[in-house]
């Protein structure tokens, strides 16, 4: 085992920006090179994420030891399968193409849940030739109807729709190209009420270990209304599910999907993300995700006392059962500052101010989509730009903390949500 590592960091947001801050901690990195973003602290690669060519030379020419894809589009486009057949001597955090169909397919994910008994909502996959069964299987729901494109779409591609006409007419638009290929197929799935919660685990194909939970906000507006985004702030730990609830969803979720996926000879190493719902005390499976969430990474990484380095080894290196995670007893809070139009056309180009004012009053600030213009002024460069996230003895204090800081950032058009931390009992 090498005692330091050059590493790579793939990627472009919040989350990579926290991933690369918990990584330029840890005394085992001894170089961290970030792709395509350039981050503080680091070696900066103009090399688009799924690019692999381009990723092998430079891998090559940086002795790089340790690959880490922040995000789903290098892991779902299959960087791990690329990198091991083309005998390229590095490891690679992210499970490999077929492991990732629970993230780049949600009609693959969900029939890995009933195959397996995984708790799960109703659902149905329609496309064009099945429309009218579409139709009818909502029909058959009551409101409000959950629309989800089958592939990625970058968090755009789920709607929550109270009127029965008005999701067909959806279901329609989808199927006819709203996001291109993503959305061919689309899962009609029965609405499930409760409240959620974001578990992230560590695999390495044999062991896992649990690394923490957060809840997301993802609705647009306050109380949860408006356009469904990526995610617009969350909290961590998620302190409203007690630990016999925590516990069924290892029994019932957790435990099953790795036995499904050790039944199945399907070989997965990396973060596992399980997205549940807490539906009359029984947790509801609604989503798996392959890698870190954001904005739950920007919450849950700076609670992480433990060395980030050596627990990506030890998922490579199938050696998570000697590895150890702490967590500090802190609370997190995260909001998310977007752009104007955001979670459509965004407005890019706007001068942001305060970031310096609000790290100064003891927020961290992780740039997302954020660049640097010409005279060296931070810009919006795309819809969800800054996280600015506090931390506290307990949540009331992380949150008043988190929306002081985040009130001293301004610029044009900023949308953000007041309740992040606030909304808890009815979430």
């Amino acid at each position: 085992m090498k005692e330091k590592l050059n590493i790579l960091l793939l990627g472009r947001g919040g989350r990579e920006s926290a991933l690369a801050a918990k990584l330029l901690q840890s005394p085992r990195t001894a170089t961290l090179h970030t792709a395509p973003a350039s981050m503080p602290g680091a070696v900066h690669a103009q090399i688009p994420v799924d690019d692999f060519d381009a990723i092998e030379a430079y891998i090559q020419l940086h002795d790089i030891d340790l690959v880490i894809p922040g995000n789903e589009k290098a892991i779902v486009a299959g960087i791990f399968d690329w990198m091991e057949e083309s005998g390229v001597d590095v490891k690679v955090i992210g499970p490999n193409r077929e492991c990732a169909q629970l993230e780049g397919s949600k009609e693959y994910a969900k029939e890995f849940m009933c195959r397996h008994a995984i708790p799960t909502a109703r659902f149905m996959p329609a496309n064009e030739d099945t429309l009218e069964e579409g139709f009818n299987f909502l029909e058959s729901l009551e409101p409000p109807y959950v629309l989800k494109a089958d592939g990625m779409a970058e968090g755009k591609g789920v709607f929550i729709i109270e009127h029965l006409d008005e999701a067909k007419h959806m279901l329609e638009d989808m199927i006819q190209g709203m996001f291109g290929a993503s959305s061919q197929t689309v899962i009609i799935e029965e609405f499930m009420r409760g409240r959620e919660v974001s578990m992230f685990v560590a695999v390495d194909g044999q062991d896992y270990t649990i690394l923490g939970t957060a809840h997301d906000y993802k609705r647009l507006h306050e109380g949860n209304t408006g356009l469904n985004t990526a995610g617009m702030g969350a909290i961590s730990p998620a302190s409203y599910l007690d630990s016999d609830f925590l516990d069924k969803i290892e029994r019932r979720i957790l435990q099953p999907t790795l036995r499904g996926m050790q039944e199945e000879d399907m070989d997965y190493r990396g973060i596992l993300y399980l997205g549940v719902i807490e539906v009359e005390g029984h947790p509801v499976l609604l989503e798996y995700n392959v890698r870190m969430g954001d904005p739950e990474a920007q919450v849950l990484l700076p609670r992480m006392e433990s060395d980030l380095v050596d627990l990506m080894e030890g998922i490579a290196d199938r050696t998570l059962a000697i590895k150890r995670v702490q967590l500090s007893n802190l609370f997190a809070v995260g909001i998310v500052l977007a752009a104007e139009g955001y979670p459509l056309t965004v407005k890019r180009g706007d001068l942001i101010e305060g970031i310096s004012d609000a790290r100064k009053a003891g927020a961290i600030v992780y740039p997302g989509a954020m660049s640097i213009d010409e005279e060296g002024r931070a810009v919006t460069d795309g819809g969800r730009v800054l996280t600015v996230v506090a931390l506290g003895t307990h949540l009331e204090e992380a949150c008043i903390n988190a929306h002081r800081a985040a009130s001293l950032i301004k610029f044009p058009g900023l949308q953000k949500r007041d309740d992040i931390g606030r909304l808890c009992r009815s979430i």
